[in-house]
């Protein structure tokens, strides 16, 4: 077997197929030559031109044995290509000239010969082969002049007659190939075109699924393996296997059903997907028909298949709801002071107005007014620290004196402590050098500890303990206060908690101290440890490492 790869590729038009057919049509036109030449040496046809009968066997194995080489032999370069087609030209010369004539109709069969140099050498083999047809009628003519003056305006026809057929068919195939070009143009702008589409799909994050009008996956980008959390081929499989939805009630949903009603572009939010390890997320699905504009039909139905745009919404429809939930409860806790402090003062105007309402009166009034503001006033103090926390205001470090850090928050808190006659304390070990971090966050933690430990403590001490071990500095504001419940350990970090103690309830307070000291002590990546028992005070503990910097 001859190896395809290595043949020789001729002109524009070069085809397998149509190769093949020449080789064949060759073979057919020696045949027909051969049993014309019989017909001529048994004189059942007669012409001018004869040829005895060893000339015609020459002639005929000539044919056939370069026709046979053509069939099963094929050509692999361009010498060889060039050979057999100068060795058929000679044959084909000699069976006009010495057999059936230029004039006879047989000279038609010099269009396949001017087709064959055409496919194999474009129009240089064309003009060759036109060439080389001119020197065989001159030729004919001049061994033949002096049989027939009609022979030679027959051959003379016959030249014409294949130049026009011959000019046609070159005007044809110029204008196939000007075709040809721009098609090949427009296919390499297509797949260029396809090319930048496909890496503008698969440089989405969102994932990105092409389906058929049967729902089966033609298409899909990178991040649809991402998340579905999957490295498998997704072509050929159906969009309902790949993807089992269900509702929030927990309800199958068929995408492809979906898919089929539709007319026009639509998006879900509420619809989940959960994996083989029972882990579940929600989806956003935007699913649009595929209307192309060499439609089938023109109706407004049709469509070509569909494409599925996905995005796990989870953390931004928890972020959401946790949102509903915050502003639903922060309303809820400032309307009651709001009410209290209006109230207050509006019975302040009107005791004002009578001459009987003493200063004292007044005055409890006014102080009662003036601690729901100050509620009002802390709940926006610790709304202001939790929202720096999450905005990342201050999450710029630097080098902190931890002894200093912790003599000015005695100093500022010590004031207070006395009020209360508590006795706040400072209990540091020696050599505790810097520490790395937010000053803002870290000062708001400790405070936020110490505000509370003050707060719920009646008699006894808070004290501010910070040691070195081993290049961990520990921090903790342990106090003798009333203590927190177990139950309530798991509960006070969350957001606006109050413990049901009437203790608890007797003090004022937002109930997001707590809450934003995670925020922070997160901030600061650390973890807030709690040691608390009932009646016999709380101990709030972190750690942090110490600087290695010098």
């Amino acid at each position: 077997m001859y190896n395809k790869h290595k043949m020789y590729k001729g002109g524009p038009i070069y085809t397998p197929k149509l190769v093949q057919t020449i080789r064949w049509l060759s073979l057919l036109v020696i045949i027909i030559l051969m049993i014309y030449g019989i017909l001529i040496q048994t004189n059942i046809v007669t012409v001018s031109h004869r040829i005895d009968n060893l000339g015609l066997f020459v002639l005929s194995f000539w044919g056939t044995c370069i026709s046979l080489i053509q069939i099963f032999i094929p050509n692999t370069t361009k010498l060889d290509s060039a050979l057999r087609l100068i060795a058929y030209h000679i044959l084909a010369g000699a069976y006009l000239i010495f057999i059936s004539g230029v004039g006879s109709p047989f000279i038609t069969c010099w269009l396949p010969l001017i087709l064959a140099s055409y496919v194999y050498f474009s129009e240089r083999g064309l003009r060759l082969s036109t060439f080389s047809l001119i020197i065989i009628v001159f030729v004919d003519i001049f061994l033949w002049n002096n049989t027939s003056y009609i022979t030679i305006i027959y051959d003379l026809i016959a030249l014409a007659v294949i130049l026009v057929i011959e000019i046609i068919a070159l005007t044809i195939s110029r204008s196939q190939e000007v075709t040809r070009k721009e098609l090949n143009k427009s296919k390499i702008q297509e797949s260029l075109q396809r090319d930048r589409t496909l890496t503008i799909v698969n440089n989405l994050t969102d994932a990105v699924l092409s389906v058929d009008m049967k729902g089966i996956i033609q298409v899909y980008n990178a991040a649809s393996l991402n998340l579905l959390d999957t490295n498998e081929s997704l072509n050929g499989n159906h969009i309902d296997d790949i993807l089992p939805l269900t509702d929030q009630d927990n309800k199958s949903i068929s995408l492809f059903k979906e898919l089929k009603k539709l007319k026009t572009v639509i998006k879900r939010d509420d619809v989940n997907y959960k994996f083989d390890n029972d882990e579940q997320i929600r989806l956003e699905i935007t699913c649009s028909p595929i209307r192309s504009s060499f439609s089938r039909s023109k109706k407004s139905e049709t469509h070509d298949g569909y494409i599925i745009i996905m995005r796990d919404i989870t953390k931004a429809k928890s972020l959401e709801e946790e949102r509903d939930e915050f502003i639903s409860v922060v309303s809820h806790e400032l309307r009651t002071p709001i009410t209290i402090a209006e109230g207050t003062i509006s019975n302040v105007q009107v005791m004002m107005s009578h001459p009987d309402i003493t200063n004292a009166m007044l005055l409890d009034s006014v102080n009662t007014a003036h601690d729901q503001i100050m509620f009002l006033a802390n709940m926006v103090n610790d709304l202001s620290a939790l929202s720096r926390a999450e905005r990342g205001v201050a999450d710029k470090t630097e080098d902190i004196d931890i002894k200093e850090m912790a003599h000015k928050l005695t100093q500022k808190y010590n004031d207070e402590a006395k009020a209360k006659n508590l006795h706040l304390d400072l209990d540091l070990s020696p050599k505790l050098g810097t520490i790395r971090a937010s000053r803002l966050y870290l000062e708001e933690l400790l405070q936020n500890f110490i505000t509370n430990s003050i707060k719920y403590t009646k008699e006894g001490s808070v004290k501010i303990i910070i040691e070195n071990k081993n290049g961990v500095i520990k921090f903790a504001i342990k106090d003798t206060g009333i203590g927190i419940s177990k139950t309530d350990q798991s509960k006070i970090f969350n957001k606006f908690y109050r413990s049901e103690d009437y203790r608890t309830r007797e003090t004022g307070g937002t109930g997001l101290g707590l809450y934003v000291a995670t925020k922070l002590a997160h901030k600061l990546g650390t973890k807030i440890q709690l040691t608390s028992r009932l009646n016999f005070g709380s101990t709030f503990s972190f750690t942090l490492p110490e600087s290695t910097d010098k």
